[in-house]
This record gives C-alpha cells, structure tokens and sequence, in this order.
C-alpha cells in the first residue's frame, strides 16, 4: 500500500508541475519590475523583524 501511496504522490507533484509552469512563466514575463524604492521598502520590515528575533534571543 506504501508504494501506491509514493506512485501517487509522484504524479500528483508532476502534475502540479505541468499546470504550474506554464502560468508561472508567464506571470514571471508579464510583471512589473521592481524598483529600488520597492525593494528598500520590502527590506526595512525584514530588517525589523530579524532585530526583534535577535532581541529576544538576547533576553534569554
């Protein structure tokens, strides 16, 4: 029954992958690229977050 289970799972991943691909391709070719601003803008939350973790692991 396990070897069913592993067959399956190996189809239904090439199948994800055959629907996928092809959106994905083209979501990638048809987007708006990003711009410095946009990405200082997705960085300073990052940055935020990481200094908070580090805060808290130095409280412990």
């Amino acid at each position: 029954m396990e070897l069913w289970i592993k067959i399956g799972s190996a189809v239904l991943l090439a199948t994800m992958f055959v629907v996928i691909f092809p959106k994905a391709k083209h979501m990638l070719a048809n987007s708006p690229k990003g711009s410095a601003q946009d990405w200082l803008g997705a960085l300073f939350p990052i940055v935020l977050v990481i200094l908070f973790v580090i805060f808290l692991i130095s409280l412990v």
